[in-house]
C-alpha cells in the first residue's frame, strides 16, 4: 500500500499548528470521531494527526483480511500513517487497544515516537491463573463472540454501558451503542477477536519509548490491576490512576484526559 494515500485511506485528518505532534489512535468500536472531546484542546499549539483504523469509521475499503490477521497490520497502518503526514517525530494517544497498536508500531519504528500515553491500556483481557488478572474468563469472551454472531444489536446493547461506566450519563452509552450498531458485522467480529484475544505482555519489558499508563479504577474491561502490573514490568514508565468509572475516560472525562495528556508533554509526570 503506498505512502501517498495513506491519509485518504485513513480517513485521516491534520489540523494545528506548531509544537509536538500529536497521534490519537482510538480503539475496538470506534473511529476518528471518538476523540472530539480532546483532540480539539490541543489545536492552539501542536500539530493533531485522528484517523480511522481499517474497517472502522469510513476506512472499511482499507480493510484487508491478510494484513489485518493480526494486529501488526493495524501497527503497520499507523507507522504509514505518521510517514504519510510528514511528521519527524509524534506523542502517541492510544486507547484499549489502540494502546496495544501503538505499542507494536514503536517496538519497530521506536525513532518515530517521542512519548506514548496509554489510556485504560491492557495487554491481555483475558484471566491467565494463577498470576494474571485480565478481567475476563475465556468462556466470557466465547458467550460474547457467540452474541456478536448470532445477534450483532444484542451484542451492542451489552458491550457499551460496560464500555462507558455505570456512574456515567446514559446517553454515553447510548452513543457508544449506536455507533458498535453501525460496524460492519464481519469486520467488527475479526477485530473484536483480535482485540479481546490479544497477549502482548512478553512485549512490555522491550518498549523502549517512554509511556504514560492511565488506569481507570472503576473500569469492569481492564481491572484496576492491570495498571500496575504492566508499570512494574515496562522500566521508567509513568502510571496514573484516575478515580473514575468506565473504560472511556476521554469519553467521561475529556476535561481530565486533556489535563493528564498536557502533564505528559509539559514533563510533569514522573515515575
Amino acid at each position: 500500500m503506498s505512502l501517498s494515500s495513506a491519509l485518504d485511506r485513513h480517513h485521516a485528518l491534520i489540523s494545528g499548528t506548531g509544537g509536538a505532534a500529536l497521534v490519537f489512535v482510538h480503539g475496538f468500536g470506534c473511529d476518528r470521531s471518538i476523540w472530539r472531546f480532546v483532540a480539539p484542546a490541543f489545536e492552539p499549539d501542536h500539530r493533531v494527526l485522528v484517523y480511522d483504523q481499517a474497517g472502522c469509521g469510513r476506512a472499511i475499503p482499507a480493510w484487508d483480511q491478510e494484513r489485518h490477521a493480526s494486529l501488526r497490520g493495524y501497527a503497520a497502518d499507523l507507522l504509514e500513517v505518521i510517514e504519510a503526514s510528514g511528521f519527524e517525530r509524534v506523542v502517541c494517544v492510544g486507547h484499549s487497544i489502540g494502546s496495544v497498536v501503538a505499542l507494536l508500531a514503536a517496538e519497530q519504528r521506536p525513532e518515530l515516537f517521542d512519548r506514548l500515553m496509554l489510556l485504560a491500556p491492557s495487554p491481555r483481557f483475558m484471566n491467565d491463573p494463577p498470576d494474571y488478572v485480565g478481567g475476563f474468563e475465556r468462556s466470557d469472551l466465547d458467550d460474547m463472540f457467540h452474541l456478536m454472531e448470532a445477534n450483532h444489536f444484542g451484542w451492542a446493547h451489552f458491550l457499551a454501558p460496560m464500555a462507558m461506566g455505570e456512574h456515567n450519563p446514559p446517553d454515553l452509552a447510548a452513543q457508544f451503542e449506536t455507533a458498535l450498531c453501525s460496524l460492519e458485522p464481519r469486520i467488527a467480529r475479526h477485530f473484536a477477536r483480535l482485540a479481546f484475544l490479544v497477549d502482548v505482555r512478553d512485549l512490555l519489558p522491550r518498549v523502549q519509548v517512554p509511556c504514560t499508563l492511565v488506569q481507570c479504577l472503576q473500569d469492569s474491561i481492564a481491572p484496576p490491576g492491570i495498571g500496575r502490573w504492566m508499570q512494574a514490568r515496562m522500566p521508567g514508565s509513568v502510571l496514573r490512576e484516575v478515580d473514575v468509572s468506565g473504560h472511556c475516560p476521554h469519553v467521561s472525562h475529556p476535561g481530565l484526559t486533556v489535563d493528564l495528556i498536557r502533564e505528559m508533554l509539559d514533563g510533569r509526570a514522573a515515575p
